[in-house]
C-alpha cells in the first residue's frame, strides 16, 4: 500500500525509473517515435517546397554559414552544414549500433547473425543490380548505391501501426537486418562515393585515429578526450575527401564498450553503500541536510555510471538529439522536392527514378525474401520462433523504405546534376510510399497475425 502510494505522487517521467527495457526494446521504441517524427517532417518539407514558400526554403538551403574567423573559419552553405556537419552525429549513434550489436548484440552469434546478414546482403545486392539494369551505358550509373538502404525508423514506424500482429521475431530480424544494411551502406560510402582523396589531411586523419585507439587501449573511459579528438577526425576527414560524416561511424568503434567495474564488483560496492544510506537516514530522513547520506548516493551514482559502458551510456544520450533533432533537421533539407516537374522528364521514363523505384521496390522484396528462403530451405539457418515466409515477404516489402541514407547517398552521388538528384529524390519517396502501403497491407491481411500457427517457419 505504500508503495502505491508513493507511486500516487511520482510525475509522470519518473515513472521511468520502475521501466526497465533491454536495449533491443529501447532502440525499437526510439526508432518507432522516430519514424512518426520523421514521416512528419517529410511531409512539411514537400508541402513548403511546393508552396509559394518554396523558393524561400531553396535561398535559406543555399545561404552561406561561417563557422570561426580569419584562418580559422569554415564556410559552407545551410545544407552542407546538416549534410556534412549535424549527420556525423547520426553516424555515430549508428556506429555505436554497430559495435554493440557486433559484439554483444544479436550479430554477435555467428549462427543466429547469419540470416540477417546474408538477407542484408542480398537486399544491398539486388537493389544495385535492378538500378544498373535499367541504367546501363547510361552517365547516371554513379547511383547504383542509391536503393541500398534501408530507413529502419520508417520500417518500424509502420511495424509499430500493426501493434502485436506482428511476431516479437519479425521486429528482431529486421532490426538487425537493417543494422547490416546500414553497415553496408558505411561501405560504400567509404569506397565509392569518395572525392579526390587530400593525402596530407587524411594522414591527419590517420594520426588523430591512433590517438583514439591509444586512449582506448590504455583504458580511458571519459568521453570527453574522444569527443574532442572526434571533432578534430571529423575536420580532417572534411579536407581529405571522404565523406567527413565517417568520422562518426570510426569514433565510435574505437569508444570502449568494457566498463570499469564488473557486475559482481559494482553489486558488492552497491550493496554496501545502500547499508550506508540506510544507517545515514537515521540522521535525517532529507538529503539535502544530511551530507553523509548525499555523499553515499552520490557515490552510488558514480558507481553505476562506471559499471556501465561508456559506448552504451553515449549511446543512449546521444539517441535524443539523434531521431528527434538530426534526423528531422536532415528530412526537412532534403525532401522538400517540387513536385511540378519542368524540362527534367518525365518520373516514369527517367532512368535514375526507374531505377531507384525498382531498385527498392523490387530488389529489396526479391534480395531479402529470396536470399532468406535459400538459407532456410538449404538448412544453413531457421527462421525466428513464430515468424513465417509470409512474414518475411511482409518484411522486404518494408525494406524498400530507403529514406534517410538512400537520399544521403543520392546528395552524394548527383551533387553535380540537380535534375538526377530530384528524380532520384522523387523515385526515393514514391518507392517507400510503395514498399510502405505495400508492406503495410500485406502484413496486415495476408501473412498470419501473432499467435496463429506458422506452417513455414522451419
Amino acid at each position: 500500500m505504500g508503495e502505491e502510494n508513493g507511486k500516487e505522487h511520482m510525475a509522470p517521467w519518473e515513472r521511468a525509473f520502475d521501466r526497465l527495457l533491454t536495449p533491443l526494446e529501447e532502440f525499437i521504441h526510439r526508432q518507432t517515435t522516430s519514424g512518426v517524427l520523421l514521416m512528419a517532417c517529410a511531409l512539411l518539407a514537400l508541402a513548403i517546397a511546393n508552396s509559394p514558400l518554396g523558393t524561400s526554403y531553396s535561398h535559406l538551403l543555399h545561404a552561406e554559414v561561417v563557422v570561426g574567423s580569419g584562418a580559422w573559419s569554415l564556410k559552407m552553405s545551410l545544407h552542407h552544414w546538416i549534410n556534412d556537419g549535424l549527420m556525423a552525429l547520426f553516424f555515430l549513434v549508428v556506429g555505436l549500433e554497430l559495435k554493440r550489436e557486433l559484439l554483444v548484440g544479436e550479430l554477435s552469434d555467428p549462427r543466429q547473425a547469419a540470416l540477417p546478414i546474408v538477407a542484408a546482403v542480398g537486399g544491398m545486392l539486388l537493389p544495385a543490380l535492378f538500378y544498373v539494369l535499367v541504367n546501363h551505358g547510361g552517365a547516371q550509373i554513379n547511383g547504383w548505391g542509391v536503393p541500398m538502404a534501408t530507413d529502419i525508423a520508417f520500417a518500424l514506424g509502420i511495424l509499430a501501426l500493426l501493434g502485436k500482429r506482428v511476431p516479437p521475431g519479425l521486429l528482431t530480424l529486421l532490426v538487425a537486418l537493417a543494422i547490416v544494411d546500414d553497415l553496408g551502406a558505411v561501405v560504400v560510402i567509404a569506397l565509392f562515393y569518395t572525392a579526390k582523396l587530400n593525402l596530407m589531411a587524411l594522414g591527419a586523419a590517420g594520426g588523430i585515429l591512433f590517438l583514439l585507439v591509444a586512449l582506448n587501449r590504455g583504458g580511458i573511459r571519459r568521453l570527453l578526450p574522444y569527443m574532442l579528438l572526434g571533432v578534430l577526425l571529423w575536420l580532417a576527414l572534411l579536407k581529405s575527401g571522404i565523406h567527413a560524416t565517417l568520422a562518426g561511424v570510426i569514433l565510435a568503434f574505437t569508444i570502449p564498450m568494457k566498463p570499469k567495474f564488473d557486475a559482481a564488483h559494482f553489486l558488492q560496492r552497491a550493496r554496501r553503500l545502500l547499508d550506508d544510506i540506510a544507517e545515514a537516514g537515521t540522521e535525517g530522513s532529507c538529503i539535502v541536510l544530511n551530507d553523509r547520506m548525499r555523499s553515499r548516493v552520490t557515490a552510488l551514482a558514480d558507481g553505476a555510471r562506471l559499471a556501465q559502458a561508456p559506448a552504451q551510456t553515449l549511446e543512449r544520450a546521444l539517441h535524443l538529439p539523434s531521431s528527434y533533432l538530426v534526423i528531422p533537421v536532415f528530412a526537412l533539407a532534403n525532401a522538400g522536392i517540387p513536385l511540378q516537374l519542368s524540362g527534367g522528364g518525365s518520373l516514369f521514363t527517367h532512368p535514375v527514378a526507374l531505377g531507384v523505384v525498382a531498385g527498392l521496390v523490387l530488389g529489396k522484396l526479391l534480395g531479402i525474401a529470396g536470399f532468406t528462403w535459400f538459407m532456410v530451405k538449404l538448412g544453413w539457418s531457421r527462421l525466428p520462433q513464430g515468424v513465417g515466409f509470409s512474414h518475411v515477404v511482409g518484411m522486404a516489402l518494408l525494406g524498400g523504405i530507403g529514406f534517410t541514407m538512400s537520399i544521403f547517398i543520392a546528395e552524394l552521388a548527383f551533387a553535380a546534376d540537380p535534375t538526377d538528384l530530384l528524380m532520384a529524390k522523387t523515385g526515393i519517396l514514391l518507392a517507400s510510399l510503395l514498399a510502405g502501403g505495400g508492406g503495410y497491407l500485406w502484413l496486415r491481411f495476408i501473412a498470419p497475425p501473432h499467435g496463429e500457427s506458422v506452417a513455414d517457419s522451419s
